[in-house]
């Protein structure tokens, strides 16, 4: 009897770190029947003789929750061979939500992952009220990729307190409750739960975001559910990434509570402290021990700044005015001496990349008058002018009637650490950020710059890093590996071509209602195949949706 698919001649690279080897994969209703020397004959044949076979993709940090009412290829993750993303990081999302907390729940997607709010409106189909709904609804929409739910701890809170849900911290009946929400959800098949305390991570009406508020005590509580349950992680944004002692000691709390596996943001190489992510990393080294894996961003992070959406300006109190604000309102504040000089003094206590004006720059503007700034660093114009830069910063915004983004190079690649096991890759933010940058490129970045480019690990262990090991972490026992019996997603590629350029993003308005977004395309990725569907052939997608909602099994 005919297989369903058979890839023949692959170098595979099965996910294990163990060498590539030469075979053929044969693939029976969605899963892998055989790898070997295969004889049987196939409805369908790819001849992988020159191209790379490995496990798909896996992403462990996404935040799609919005973005699959309206995009089921779930681009542009999907370009990049990933066949599986993990959603609901940060302690923000769409479920569970009552219709009269609609309006909430979108503006604290819009200020704390930056998507426009006139998208999400128009977007967002509302097809649930609990998070079990949630899932549901997903499932039955249908999706090219494999979706895994984290259940986020801001909507499960307001669910419960309403709006005092982001001013403090639940009662001992309200952490009851909501843990009953969460060991609702978790059953039902979410991945855990996830959380956030980054002060500038802001909600509603520029309050504190929720999950901010939660106490210990309440994080105890939700992590002893996994525990339990004997299922599901628990991912957090901490307020210094497990640097300072109260951190520490709540990451913990919460693998104690758990029972292990809690992944936390994150390891960065910053540009104005180059060895701080080596002695962080080192640091952390007892919570990994005890199952705590810390993610490690894996492209450079260059990002967009535009003033009618300050994201990038969240972590300086100053700021919060200008946010789900009309540009009326916007540019009154960045006139204002007051709010200028309460900026300036900011920075000196929050250190952070905005003081370095000469790593940011104008982008682009409509004003015809500032075309000969694109490209010029705001340090370089204010001394033109000389003016002072973070003025200048303004001013320039203002001239254009802000209409004008800057770039700002925010992170660099901390390059020693993309094969250490103590950390997991990830940290994409698919889906969020999308007018300011594109991180979903990752896999392809790794494997074009790192691997074939830099030549800073082998193969082998890139495809680990990026399949067997986010799989074992969150769970998945049928993907990461290419085994028989394993689920047949594949992601197949072209060695000398493949990658992406992230510093080159190209600009589409293809969201709901013309919205912006930034992407950047894949290249060399020939096939990507889910559940043993070819979703992708040389970068076009096929008229299928195999993907599935996977539920979080027992260890």
């Amino acid at each position: 009897m005919a297989v369903d698919l058979l890839i023949r001649n692959g170098l595979v690279v099965d996910g294990t770190g163990g060498p590539a080897y030469r075979a053929d994969i044969a693939v029976q209703q969605g899963y892998i029947a055989e790898i070997g020397k295969v004889s049987e004959t196939a409805r369908r044949t790819i001849d992988a003789s020159d191209l790379i076979v490995a496990p798909g993709f896996i992403d462990p940090h996404t935040h799609y929750d919005a973005q699959i009412c309206w995009d089921p290829l779930v681009s542009c993750s999907s370009w990049h061979g990933v066949t599986t993303v993990i959603m609901g990081n940060c302690g923000v999302g769409l479920a569970p939500c009552r219709p009269q907390s609609r309006e909430v729940a979108t503006w604290d997607l819009v200020n704390v992952e930056s998507i426009p709010f006139d998208v999400l409106n128009k977007g967002i189909k509302w097809e649930w009220e609990t998070f079990p709904q949630f899932m549901d609804a997903a499932q039955r929409r249908g999706s090219g990729l494999n979706l895994g739910f984290l259940a986020p701890l801001t909507p499960l809170r307001h669910y419960v307190m309403g709006g005092e849900s982001n001013e403090r911290a639940a009662t001992t009946a309200e952490t009851a409750q909501i843990r009953a929400l969460i060991k609702e959800a978790v059953a039902a098949g979410a991945m855990g739960f996830s959380t956030s305390q980054v002060p500038n991570h802001i909600g509603y009406q520029g309050k504190p975001l929720g999950s901010r508020l939660a106490s210990r005590e309440e994080l105890r509580e939700y992590c002893s559910v996994l525990k339990e349950l004997g299922k599901g992680v628990v991912e957090i944004a901490p307020r210094t990434g497990g640097a300072s002692e109260e951190d520490f000691q709540t990451l913990e709390t919460m693998l104690e509570a758990s029972g292990g596996r809690v992944t936390w943001l994150a390891i960065i190489k910053r540009y104005d402290i180059p060895d701080a992510h080596i002695r962080l990393i080192n640091r952390l080294e007892p919570l990994v021990a005890r199952g705590g894996r810390p993610q490690l961003l894996a492209v450079p992070l260059i990002g967009d700044i535009d003033l009618r959406s300050p994201f990038m300006f969240s972590p300086y109190p100053c700021w919060n005015a200008a946010f789900n604000q009309p540009p009326e309102v916007q540019k009154r504040l960045y006139r204002d001496p007051l709010f200028r000089q309460k900026f300036h003094e900011e920075l000196k206590t929050h250190r952070n990349w905005h003081g370095n004006l000469n790593m940011v720059w104008v982008n682009e503007t409509a004003s015809a008058q500032h075309q000969p700034l694109i490209g010029k660093s705001v340090a370089e114009i204010a001394a033109q002018r000389n003016r002072d830069p973070l003025d200048t910063l303004l001013d320039l915004a203002l001239e254009a009637d802000l209409d004008m983004r800057f770039s700002a190079a925010r992170f660099e690649v901390a390059d020693e650490l993309l094969g250490d096991p103590r950390v997991m890759l990830g940290l994409s933010d698919g889906g969020a950020h999308v007018d300011l940058f594109c991180d979903a490129g990752y896999c392809t970045e790794l494997l074009g710059k790192w691997v074939r480019e830099k030549q800073r690990l082998t193969l082998e262990l890139a495809v680990k890093r990026i399949t067997s090991e986010p799989a074992d972490f969150f769970g998945l026992r049928d993907r990461g590996r290419l085994l028989p019996g394993m689920a047949a997603d594949f992601a197949i590629f072209d060695f000398n071509t493949v990658g992406s350029d992230a510093q080159r993003p190209e600009v589409r308005f293809d969201l709901p209602g013309g919205g912006r977004r930034v992407v950047v395309p894949a290249t060399g990725m020939e096939y990507s195949v889910v559940n043993g569907q070819v979703l992708y052939e040389h970068g076009k997608a096929n008229d299928c949706l195999p993907g599935k909602v996977l539920r979080s099994s027992a260890a």
